[in-house]
Formats: structure tokens, C-alpha cells, sequence
């Protein structure tokens, strides 16, 4: 973390200074706004987060709730979210307090007596080392808390606006209206309740559950079917003899299945407890089961084990469901590219399906990242409004492809038995494709955002469309090991991370002339940063050389590395890294000796691969995305 670069700091450097809308933030919700987020949930949050790191733009969020979350009914956390977590400052926090899942154990039933269950298998929950990161479970509420704690930190001092219930909105016709979103709310708590009034917005961004009003708002449609089977749920504290009880665990019985969660704090754990197929005319009456009856169910199903439930924190009924929505913005599919969307809708307003993939909240952060900086370029005029079409493009596809994974994944558990293959059908499935629950399947297509895979070879590890794989390094000035991408906050910059050539710093290279150019050439796209903002406010640009940290002389490096920063212009010495000779980065993800430059999006995708000598290509890149008409700095 860096800080004191304005002045001393004895304070919690976590607070930043208040900026822009943040200096005089009115405690009741405004008439206008610029965007305005209508749910408060793991999209929400994180998108209100990232708007809050824009000092210029007004965002505000509401919910229907009275006052934060207290009990989530989400609970596992992907190592692409715990990865997203880092980028926020709370990772380390997180995963102190969360349950961390190392393996999952598979109990089937004993062959030599099929009504008992036995241990048949342990998996590795990440047996190939995909992130830095541990797959975690906690409770959707401390999720919630922690962007909540970010945004309030941040210059703009956002803090959702509790008690407010979304009813409607009205989308004027394209022209000179600045605010041009009517927004209808009722207030749900406190003296005004049931009193409604109206804001007007820029932009809004629905994410309001399953049942999103938002999106009805806009005219999308969810499609897809019921799968026909029911599952009840159950957090609990209970005493029971069962030996694997706080390791995740798939149980198969006779008499159903179990998808066995351990949770936070050592003691509580979640049952999803197969509760078997629901005719096509039960009319939801499955979800009267009991609790009660749930718990009966689990015991006959962990035989010879016993289960006996001494609290319940939460418990409920759910039937698998698959439903996609067809957009997630307000742009009929017919007028895409015909005039800006306004209206955006984010995770479980878009996508539903089983809970027991763990996709949930985990997809829906990514969905409220993705918007979230985009409107933060677009409000602050960092990137013309075309940026904005992007984001249904994206998710729609990755929520397309969680649908079809979820299908294959709730099928599976809830078979029988008898019902597979092979005996090991199961485990091998999880094995195969942890990678795609754990996050990391995602790749965008290329786009406006995204380039070619035309150098591709030069960073086989970075691939164009996926995550930026962080590796160890070590930072120069101060012989620290670090992981790389560990330095990226979720500011709302570009990265562009400079793989130098086999010269060392101040020697004629490519890296030298391509240091030169970034910073003095005026196709650079920093050029395009407002000269009052400071030179390294819209891109971070940092280089990593291939000898070791005593083979690097800080005074050699070029200027570009070593941006000055603060009223004091102070040197930032923290963006030169060698090589960790333990584990070379230019090994670990294929870097070619000859050098890269690879271009990481303000929420950690790779946008481009590219030589050196590709400043032209680079420029070219860039120039569609970058607005010449950004405000002044504030």
C-alpha cells in the first residue's frame, strides 16, 4: 500500500481523502444523479464500489432493506472473487475470517452394504495451482460489508440508501435531457414510508434479484425451464458423528444426496439435502417441506451416521431452475449499436440457476465490476459511450455458459447412484472442470476492449480475454517478493505491464525506446490523461526486467517506470520488478526473452499481447477507446 505521497498520513491509510462529489455528499438521496443502482446486493456493492473511486461521479445506491444484510443466503467464494478481493483491499481480511476449502470428499454407498454410506474418494480442490488464492466460504453478508466499507472510504463516500423500493422507470427519447432516466421509488422504512418520489439518472443499473423490476422495467424476458427437482437448505449448528463434517463433501445414499458446506467460524455448516423429483403439477407445493422433514431426510441419507440439529440459522426450499435473460441492457436486440443503453441489469436479474455450483454471487461480482469502471470511464469522460455495449456482449455470453455448466453439475448430484457410468463419473467431472466454478473460464471475444491474438506467442500465460494470472516477482527498490499483480487496486486504470528485452536498465533496448515513446510520443495513449490529473492517472505502467533485483540499477531505469506523483512529485520507486530467480515469471507464464507489453483492463482482464516495437499497434488500440474531451481533474 502507498501513501504519504500528498503529505504524513497518521491516520487509517484505507481512508482516502474525500474528492469531487465526495467533499460535500448530501446525506438524503438527490433529485439527479448520474447513476443511480437499485439493489444492494454482491453486483450491486461491487459496482457502487468501483463508481465510488471516480470523484466526479455522483452515484448513489438503494435498497428495499431497512439496513445492511445481516444473514446471506450465498456463501462460496471463488478464488476469482477472493483474486477480485485484493484488487478492493480486503482479501487478506476475508480469508482470515472465511473457512477455506482444500479438498472435496466423495461418500457413496458401501458396496458391501449399500444402506450405509462410506468414504470413496478425496479430490484436491485446486490440484494444479490456478491462483495464488483459496476457494473460501463465508457469509454473503461480510461480502456485502467489505465493498460497503471500500465505498465509504473512497473519495466519493458512498454509502447505500436504505429503505427504498424500486417501482418504475421511463427512458426519454434520445436528445439533449443530461438526465434522461426517471426512476419512480416508494420509501419501505422510517417516518416517510409508503411516501414515493421520483430521481432522475443518467444511467441505472438494476440489480435487484430473480424477480428484478428493473429488468421488467426495460422489457427483457427470462428464459429456460425448471429442472423438475427440489432441494432443501439448511445453515445449522449441530452434533453428529459423521467424521468428514467440516470438509466439503458430495454424499450419495439410497436414500438421496447431500452437497455438505462447511462455513465460517468452525462450528456451522450448509446442507443442500435432495428432497427428489417434483411433478409438473406439485404448483411449488414441495416448497412446504419442513425443516423438520429436511432433517430427516439428511439422517436417513447419512447412515449410518446420525445428525442432531441443535440450531438453525437459515434454512429454505428451492427447485433448480436454469433462466436466462436475453439482454442486460436496455437496448432491444434488433437496435443493438442504434443508441446508448441507459438501463443495465446485473446478476441474478439476468441469470438464475442451482445454488450448489457455487456461481451465484460469485458471477454476479464479476457482472457489477464489468459496468461498474465502465461507467466510471464514460461519466468522467475517460471513453466515448460506445464502451457501454460492451457489457452486455460480455456477461450475456459468460452467463450463457454458467447456465450450461450448472445443467451438466445439478444433474449429476442429483442422480442416483445406479445412475452413473462409472463409479467414478462424479469425482472425475469435478476434477476435469474446477477451473470453470473456480472462475477462470472466462475468456471475451475480441472487441472494442479486447485485441487480436495476433502476438499471442510472446505471453502464452496472458491469454487475450482471460484474467491476469498474477506470478511472484520481486520489486526492485526494496528486494521485496510480491506477486505482480497484487499492486493493482481497483482504481479504475489501465495496467500496461512492460516484459523488458534481455538488455539491462540504461542500455539501448527495446524496452528503453519503448519507455520513451509511452511517455514523450503524443500517439502515447497517456497523452490523452488531462495534464492536470497527474501523468500516471488514467495508466499504470510498470516493467519488469529479466535479470534479478541486484542486476538492476533503479537510477538506470527510464522515467517512464519511475513516475512522479503528489504536489510534491515525489518518485513512485514501486513499479520496477526483476525476476524471482525461484520462480522467473518469464518462465512461468512464457514471456518471450525478446520482451512484451501486456495490457490488463481496470478489472483485471487482458486486453492485448504485443512486442516491443508494436507502439504504432498499441496507439491504434487505444485510440477508440480514449475520449478527447475528459474533464479537468477535481
Amino acid at each position: 500500500m502507498q501513501f504519504h505521497h500528498h503529505g504524513y498520513v497518521s491516520g487509517d491509510p484505507r481512508v482516502l481523502p474525500a474528492a469531487g462529489v465526495g467533499l460535500d455528499r448530501p446525506e438524503e438521496l438527490p433529485d439527479e444523479v448520474d447513476v443511480l443502482i437499485v439493489g444492494a446486493g454482491p453486483a450491486g456493492m461491487i459496482a457502487a464500489a468501483q463508481l465510488a473511486m471516480f470523484p466526479n461521479v455522483m452515484t448513489r445506491i438503494v435498497d428495499r432493506r431497512p439496513g445492511r444484510l445481516e444473514i446471506g443466503q450465498a456463501d462460496g467464494i471463488q478464488a476469482r472473487s477472493v483474486e477480485t478481493f485484493q484488487a478492493f483491499g480486503f482479501a487478506e481480511r476475508i480469508v482470515a475470517e472465511a473457512y477455506w476449502q482444500t479438498e472435496m470428499v466423495f461418500w457413496k454407498p458401501d458396496p458391501a452394504d449399500p444402506s450405509r454410506i462410506v468414504r470413496a474418494k478425496r479430490t484436491p480442490d485446486d490440484p494444479s495451482g490456478v491462483s495464488e488464492f483459496p476457494h473460501l466460504l463465508v457469509n454473503q453478508a461480510r461480502v456485502l460489508d467489505y465493498f460497503a466499507e471500500f465505498a465509504a472510504n473512497a473519495p466519493t463516500r458512498l454509502q447505500p440508501d436504505y429503505g427504498y423500493e424500486f417501482e418504475g422507470l421511463e427512458v426519454a427519447d434520445e436528445g439533449d435531457d443530461e438526465y434522461p432516466v426517471t426512476v419512480s421509488l416508494v420509501h419501505t422504512a422510517g417516518e416517510r414510508e409508503g411516501q414515493r418520489r421520483t430521481v432522475r439518472a443518467k444511467y441505472v443499473m438494476g440489480a435487484d434479484g430473480a424477480r428484478s423490476r428493473v429488468r421488467a422495467a426495460i422489457g427483457c424476458h427470462m428464459a429456460g425451464a425448471q429442472a423438475n427437482h427440489a432441494w432443501g437448505v439448511m445453515d445449522v449448528l449441530a452434533v453428529t458423528d459423521f467424521p468428514d463434517i467440516r470438509t466439503k463433501c458430495s454424499i450419495q445414499s439410497e436414500a438421496g444426496s447431500i452437497l455438505l458446506i462447511p462455513r465460517e467460524g468452525g462450528y456451522l455448516f450448509r446442507m443442500y439435502v435432495d428432497l427428489g423429483e417434483v411433478a409438473p403439477d406439485d404448483h411449488h407445493g414441495v416448497r412446504k417441506t419442513t425443516i423438520d422433514q429436511v432433517i430427516a431426510t439428511a439422517n436417513e441419507i447419512l447412515h449410518p451416521y446420525t445428525l442432531d440439529v441443535k440450531n438453525v440459522a437459515w434454512h429454505s426450499v428451492y427447485e433448480v431452475g436454469h433462466r436466462l435473460t436475453d439482454r442486460f441492457d436496455d437496448v432491444p436486440t434488433d437496435a443493438a449499436g442504434s443508441r446508448t443503453p441507459r438501463v443495465f441489469i446485473a446478476g441474478d436479474a439476468c441469470h438464475t440457476h442451482s445454488a450448489k455450483a457455487g456461481q451465484g454471487m460469485n458471477v454476479s461480482i464479476q457482472d457489477g465490476w464489468n459496468i461498474g469502471w465502465k461507467l466510471g470511464h464514460v461519466l468522467e469522460g475517460r471513453a466515448p459511450e460506445s464502451l457501454l455495449a460492451t457489457y452486455s456482449a460480455e456477461r450475456q455470453v459468460v452467463a450463457q455458459n454458467l447456465i450450461d455448466f450448472d445443467k451438466q453439475w445439478s444433474t449429476m448430484m442429483a442422480k442416483k447412484p445406479e445412475e452413473f457410468a462409472s463409479p467414478s463419473e462424479l469425482e472425475e467431472f469435478y476434477a476435469q472442470t474446477f477451473e470453470f466454478p473456480a472462475g477462470f473460464m472466462t475468456q471475451y471475444a475480441p472487441s472494442l476492449i479486447v485485441g487480436e491474438a495476433a502476438h499471442q506467442d510472446l505471453a502464452s500465460g496472458f491469454p487475450i480475454g482471460k484474467r491476469f494470472k498474477s506470478a511472484p516477482v520481486v520489486r526492485v527498490c526494496d528486494a521485496n517478493p510480491v506477486h505482480l499483480g497484487h499492486h493493482a487496486t481497483a482504481d479504475g486504470r489501465w495496467r500496461i505491464y512492460v516484459f523488458a528485452d534481455a538488455a539491462s536498465a540504461g542500455e539501448a533496448s527495446d524496452v528503453a525506446n519503448f519507455a520513451e515513446w509511452i511517455a514523450t510520443a503524443p500517439d502515447s495513449p497517456i497523452a490523452a490523461t488531462p495534464a492536470d490529473a497527474g501523468r500516471d492517472a488514467w495508466f499504470d505502467v510498470k516493467v519488469i526486467y529479466q535479470q534479478d533485483y541486484t542486476g538492476v540499477d533503479i537510477n538506470a531505469v527510464p522515467d517512464a517506470f519511475k513516475p512522479r506523483t503528489g504536489p510534491f512529485e515525489l518518485i513512485d520507486y514501486e513499479r520496477v520488478y526483476a525476476t524471482d530467480p525461484a520462480q522467473d515469471i518469464f518462465d512461468e507464464r512464457e514471456i518471450d526473452r525478446g520482451g512484451a507489453v501486456v495490457v490488463v483492463r481496470p478489472d483485471q482482464y487482458v486486453a492485448h499481447v504485443l512486442p516491443l516495437t508494436a507502439t504504432d499497434e498499441l496507439a491504434a488500440f487505444f485510440r477508440p477507446i480514449l475520449s478527447s474531451k475528459a474533464p479537468a481533474a477535481v
